[in-house]
């Protein structure tokens, strides 16, 4: 392989890059996605559960303010010593001295004010009045009847303590999602790279098979490894690539064989024409119906050569009515008692009556004289004919069937091919043209028929036609 093809075959393809950028930008935009929402859930989340914490704080140290206010029964206590604070708090929390206070536990984000209004513990640091809440503090009057008030208990809003609180929590699981989404779009590009290396690739070798059998390269094939659908359309193009290779080798075939074909009773006219100008033959009635003879050849090579093409075009001329297949074939089969008898034939027949199908009077009748044509050109003589027609599962089955000799069983396939014959050495005497059972498939397909080839157990050939009953469509 040159280095020019080795480049190119390493160069990613239009198809490779589009089916790239698809990938990666969408696992980026979901990637992005998942970042915003789970950051934005857990930034409301958080907040909703420092308010219920700070809350349930609030809750227990107002319950320990109030039993200190009803063994003291006055905040002086706190306001001589508030260097107490702290250890009030701590206490009222459930936390020891040795343990490290919780981010929202802090005496800081607490205040005390008597019922005045006075502070007894002012707010530290000091900040707008928004942001701290107030819980009143109530305990029970002397005689126990009635509930009175005997402060407030201030704490700080958890939204405005985030700053302190994003170097504990926020930043940290912000940084971990931020990683895992940098992983994620490594990994995206990693798969969507692979896989439009890959898929461009096998697009990139499709596309230049495709070049090449545009140009004419029918030899072209691609591997088809695999079950997936690319594998399933290399087997398609490689079936198509096949039919094509075959169709032009038959239709050159075809192309040789019909030259050939005309070429020999043009050869014949030329030859009788050139002998009666040079005086070897004299210009007589016999002479000129020889002539009329090779006429009449190549006129009915030329009308064979002609329908199949209309059969190939779907252009055949052909009228479908209802019609009595036994009458048709049985009729047929007594007009040619002669030329059997004259080939040596003897005709036996098992003709079902009223068999009715949808056909062409004029073409059963050309369909039954080729069929008739290929068995007295063939058989020997004496011979033997045997024409079966019977109704089998809403079908018309009609059976024809010779004597010796047979056709090989690998040739029976190719009996219908236009121009062969099984033996390239018979004359066109013997063997005609080679259309005949051509135009009888040709005529069967028309009528939505089929037309197989079999080994005879009269040692010849067996053609079995199937029609659909008319009762049956």
């Amino acid at each position: 392989m040159s280095r020019l093809g080795a480049l190119s075959r390493w160069r990613p393809s239009r198809l490779g890059l589009k089916l790239f950028a698809v990938i990666l930008s969408v696992n980026v935009a979901i990637a992005a996605s998942i970042f915003l929402a789970v950051s934005y859930s857990i930034d409301r989340g958080f907040i909703e559960y420092l308010n219920q914490a700070q809350e349930r704080r609030a809750t227990l140290l107002a319950d320990g303010l109030v039993t200190r206010w009803n063994a003291q029964q006055s905040w002086e206590w706190l306001e001589r010593a508030p260097e107490r604070w702290p250890r009030v708090v701590r206490f009222a929390l459930g936390q020891t001295h040795n343990e490290r206070p919780s981010p929202l536990g802090e005496a800081r984000d607490f205040a005390l004010r008597d019922v005045q209004g006075r502070y007894v513990v002012r707010p530290r640091p000091s900040g707008s009045q928004s942001d701290w809440r107030w819980l009143t503090l109530y305990s029970e009057s002397a005689d126990g009847r009635d509930l009175q008030a005997i402060g407030s208990l201030g704490f700080r809003s958890p939204q405005h303590m985030m700053e302190r609180m994003e170097n504990h929590f926020l930043e940290r699981q912000q940084r971990n999602l931020f990683i895992i989404v940098i992983s994620l779009v490594i990994a995206s590009m990693l798969l969507a790279g692979g896989l439009s290396w890959w898929l461009g690739g096998r697009a990139r070798a499709l596309a230049g098979a495709t070049r090449r059998l545009i140009q004419g390269d029918y030899h072209i094939r691609l591997s088809s490894r695999g079950r997936d659908e690319l594998s399933r359309l290399a087997q398609d193009f490689n079936r198509l690539a096949e039919t094509l290779e075959a169709s032009r080798s038959a239709r050159a075939r075809w192309v040789s064989d019909t030259a050939h074909e005309l070429r020999t009773p043009l050869a014949v006219l030329r030859g009788e024409i050139e002998a009666m100008q040079d005086g070897v033959r004299a210009l007589d009635q016999e002479n000129l119906g020889s002539l009329a003879q090779e006429v009449d050849q190549l006129e009915r090579l030329v009308a064979d050569l002609r329908l199949l093409s209309q059969s190939d075009a779907g252009a055949l001329d052909i009228q479908l009515v209802p019609m009595d297949l036994s009458e048709s074939l049985e009729g047929r089969l007594t007009d040619a008692d002669r030329w059997l008898e004259e080939s040596g034939l003897a005709l036996s027949t098992d003709i079902a009556p009223n068999v009715t199908v949808l056909g062409d009077p004029q073409r059963l009748r050309q369909l039954w004289s080729n069929l008739l044509d290929n068995s007295c050109a063939y058989t020997l003589a004496p011979g033997a004919l045997d024409v079966q027609l019977y109704i089998e599962a809403h079908q018309a089955v009609v059976i024809w069937q010779d004597s010796a000799p047979g056709v090989p069983e690998s040739e029976l396939a190719r009996l219908t091919e236009r121009l062969y014959r099984v033996e390239g050495s018979r004359s066109r005497a013997s063997g005609g043209s080679g259309l005949g059972l051509s135009i009888a498939s040709a005529l069967a397909g028309a009528h939505d028929a089929t037309l197989t080839a079999s080994t005879s157990p009269l040692g010849g050939l067996r053609w079995t036609l199937r029609f659909a009953l008319l009762s049956s469509r």
